[in-house]
């Protein structure tokens, strides 16, 4: 009797510990979902039911006069090609310097890894405003300045340390006995590398490219600082255009406007999401 007691009771403290748990989820989804949400419907608004005073989260009467508007200005449709150019460019770039990086640091040990694991978390601590001056100075002599080539480059360097830092922690999760079992069955480094390496570390992949392209998407002070010309203009600078005189936002198009400022990292998550899926033990039993 006593032995079914103390089972039962366990068993009710799990089920409270998982209700709590599935209660505590359920608060965080609402607290990152509620601002997205609250968009969305803002943006369907009339701009009378929006300066009402009566907040309602579905909207009386759906109109899209907002997304007609902000699609109308040229201005904005040049900051999303130049956002896209940028963001896209980042991931690549990043990706290629990090991947090969990272295998060596892991699989080399030399006195260069200290140094590098160093940097990594020096570059880590110092906020972007601090080397914003520095910076300004070395593209100012490099003619980099105003340009989306010189805004890929500090993009670059501000997320490779991160990146190499994740996929270095990924590269050391690969057992090394499964590249000396292929070295003794007779593949090369670069078929070990290709064929086991490389499928094994397709969910690192998938997070470097798209933490590279949203946080270059996404980014605003340096391309606020560094690009000057209208056409160059990146889509959070052009974002901000919308917030007006003395904080006196225009909602409606500001709310459509962000929202079509979404739907590129949805995209790119719904096309990576199957190799953060995969990996595991799939580079293992290919051919």
């Amino acid at each position: 009797m006593q032995l079914e007691n103390i089972i039962s009771n366990r068993m009710l403290k799990q089920r409270i510990g998982r209700f709590l748990m599935h209660g505590l989820i359920l608060i965080f989804l609402a607290y990152l979902l509620f601002p997205l949400i609250w968009m969305i419907s803002t943006s369907f608004k009339p701009t009378a039911e929006i300066y009402s005073g009566i907040p309602t989260l579905i909207p009386e009467v759906f109109t899209v006069e907002h997304y007609l508007s902000v699609l109308e200005e040229e201005r904005l449709l040049i900051s999303i090609l130049n956002s896209l150019y940028v963001g896209i460019i980042t991931a690549i770039i990043v990706v290629l310097i990090s991947l090969p990086a990272a295998y060596a640091l892991t699989r080399y040990k030399t006195a260069v890894n200290k140094l590098v694991m160093g940097w990594i978390l020096t570059s880590q601590i110092f906020p972007a405003i601090l080397i914003m001056i520095p910076l300004f100075i070395i593209l100012r002599s490099l003619h980099l300045t105003d340009s989306l080539t010189g805004l890929v480059v500090v993009y670059v360097v501000w997320d490779i340390p991160f990146v190499l830092w994740m996929l270095q922690g990924y590269v050391k999760e690969i057992p090394m006995e499964l590249e000396e079992a292929a070295a003794i069955d007779g593949a090369t480094q670069g078929q070990i590398i290709y064929k086991i390496i490389m499928p094994l570390l397709l969910p690192a992949i998938g997070a470097a490219v798209l933490f590279a392209f949203i946080s270059a998407w996404n980014e605003f002070f340096f391309a606020l600082v560094l690009l000057k010309s209208p056409d160059l203009t990146t889509l959070p600078v052009e974002l901000a255009r919308y917030t007006g005189i003395e904080g006196q936002a225009r909602t409606g198009p500001l709310a459509a406007a962000s929202f079509i400022a979404t739907i590129p990292s949805i995209v790119l998550f719904a096309i990576l999401r199957k190799w953060f899926s995969s990996g595991a033990l799939q580079g293992a039993v290919k051919g």
